[in-house]
């Protein structure tokens, strides 16, 4: 229902329906989308009485009708122009107390009805949608048209009326920013579809990460071309020569790529891409058995590979970690997680094509011919973690085993099974050097990270933390030491009531004789007894 619409392509055009029943409230609302500057959106007529909405201008929606009092007319003007091919909503609603009518977010419209007159709206004739009684329709698409609760099939009507098209084109334009991460919006007559088959990620709106667990052994292999196919064929058809595939130019070599994917691991060494070709040419990312990250680019010219190291991190800590590699010619372009992306060079000797890309290899490279001594030393036992979102250029190798189309180009050993295994990269950026009181002007590393070592080798987050440990362990004691003395002060003393006096007085009955005199007689009362 919220999708069904008809385009109304004339400005005679127009769709009919029964009569309106709202004789002492009607509550009518739809979208629309046009970029024509006026037209009829809909009416109904009676003997006098009559409803209608208009687009009056480019910026005017008017909503009039009579109960026999007189026409009321209420207008909403809009800041911004409406017939701007966007869509937008209408809302009107009249009783016997008051009519009202808003457009988009702009503040409602109200109008209170005559204290004294009728109330009742009378209908007779249908209910025209577009164009009626030669005024001019409105020319574009209306959809959700609801009258008093009930939604107005415009699709089946239009699909018999000549001027009239079921369903609306254009929704990308207004809903196509919801498909993310590279993901196609396809127009279709009642909405719209987010194409996700170029893209290293699913779900209706491209925003699903598709990712798997490899365990120890564990490999798969992309072809970038089947058997039969040259490599020329193959660039041309899975689109790896430019990141717009409308508009690539075939050819079997790269001047541009563009790498990403997310990973987590507790193992190092390892590899965890590498991209083969004909010739001699690779790209390699693995880790190192530091820990650290390493990008290894051989596109020829020089004897050696060109090395990325990123040494400031340990990235084989369990974390999930993500990669994004974009290399133009000889500029190469590097982000870890949310860091900001750091700019490398490749040497002025070396290629800047990628000749004849063949296979790329997640896990372990399982290929045929000579090898980098340095990539074969670190294929051993092979990549045990969590891969998710792999994707070069067009190509998302992974969830081509995943989702497969074409088994040909792609092969697995072991049981690769899809997991929501949290490859995705921590969400909160890492805190800026404005802000972070801690923060170590360093112009020599690329990345921030944790754990700086200061000069003299001992780590300033673990001394902070022992200073702040030694204050609170000599405060505790202080607190201590004075609960100790004052619990303890009085040991070994008692106070006593005797009389003043005591010391100079024959006994302790004269002491309490001296400095009381009522005493006396009860002292010598005893005595008396003492006698006896």
């Amino acid at each position: 229902n919220y999708w069904n619409a008809a385009s109304f392509i004339t400005p005679s055009s127009y769709l009919h329906f029964s009569t309106f029943q709202g004789e002492t409230s009607a509550d009518i609302s739809f979208y629309f989308k046009t970029s024509a500057p006026d037209g009829v959106f809909l009416e109904n007529l009676g003997n006098t009485d009559f409803i209608k909405l208009e687009l009056k201008s480019a910026t005017e929606v008017s909503f009039s009708f009579d109960v026999g009092n007189g026409p009321v007319e209420i207008i909403v003007r809009s800041p911004s122009p409406l017939n701007d091919d966007q869509w937008h909503r209408v809302i009107a609603e009249r009783n016997v107390k008051q009519a009202s009518l808003q457009v988009d977010q702009i503040p409602q419209v109200v109008r209170k009805a005559p204290t004294e007159g009728h109330t009742r709206l009378e209908l007779y004739s249908q209910l025209y949608v577009g164009a009626a009684g030669g005024q001019r329709g409105f020319l574009g698409c209306i959809r959700s048209l609801r009258m008093n609760g009930v939604t107005l099939d415009l699709e089946e009507r239009a699909q018999v009326t000549p001027g009239v098209k079921p369903g609306c084109s254009g929704h990308c334009t207004s809903y196509g920013m919801y498909c993310e991460n590279g993901g196609k919006c396809v127009e279709k007559y009642n909405g719209y579809l987010c194409d996700c088959s170029k893209t290293a990620y699913d779900g209706p709106f491209c925003i699903k990460d598709v990712g798997a667990f490899f365990e120890e052994g564990m490999w798969l292999r992309y072809n970038f071309y089947s058997q039969g196919n040259s490599a020329k064929d193959l660039v041309s058809r899975t689109l790896l020569s430019s990141t717009d595939p409308e508009n690539s130019v075939p050819e079997s070599n790269l001047n541009k790529e563009e790498l990403s994917f997310s990973f987590s691991t507790s193992k190092a060494p390892c590899i965890l891409l590498y991209i083969s070709s004909q010739t001699q040419d690779y790209v390699a990312v693995l880790i190192k058995p530091s820990g650290s990250l390493q990008i290894r680019y051989n596109l020829g010219g020089t004897k050696e590979p060109y090395n990325i190291d990123v040494d400031q991190r340990n990235m084989a800590n369990g974390q999930p970690h993500s990669i994004n590699i974009t290399r133009n010619e000889r500029d190469v372009v590097l982000q870890l997680d949310h860091y900001p992306p750091a700019t490398y060079s490749l040497p002025p000797s070396s290629d800047v094509q990628f000749n004849s890309p063949k296979a790329l290899f997640l896990g372990k490279v399982i290929e045929t011919g000579k090898i980098d001594q340095e990539i074969y030393k670190y294929n051993t036992p092979g990549f045990t973690g969590c891969l998710s979102r792999v994707q070069f250029n067009q190509i998302a190798p992974l969830k081509a085993a995943l989702r497969p189309t074409n088994t040909s180009q792609v092969h697995t050993q072991g049981d690769l099974v899809e997991s929501n295994c949290g490859a995705s990269p921590l969400t909160i950026p890492p805190m800026s050097a404005a802000t972070d009181p801690w923060h170590l002007d360093s112009a020599s590393a690329d990345f921030p990270y944790n754990g700086q070592a200061i000069g003299d080798g001992v780590n300033r987050n673990s001394a902070i933390i022992g200073g702040v440990i030694a204050v609170v362990i000599f405060t505790i004691l202080c607190t201590l030491v004075f609960l100790i003395r004052y619990m303890f002060r009085h040991k070994g003393t008692y106070h006593t009531n005797e009389a003043k006096g005591a010391e100079s007085a024959e006994s302790a009955d004269a002491a309490i004789m001296n400095n009381d005199p009522n005493f006396t007689e009860t002292i010598d009362e005893s005595k008396k007894e003492w006698l006896i």
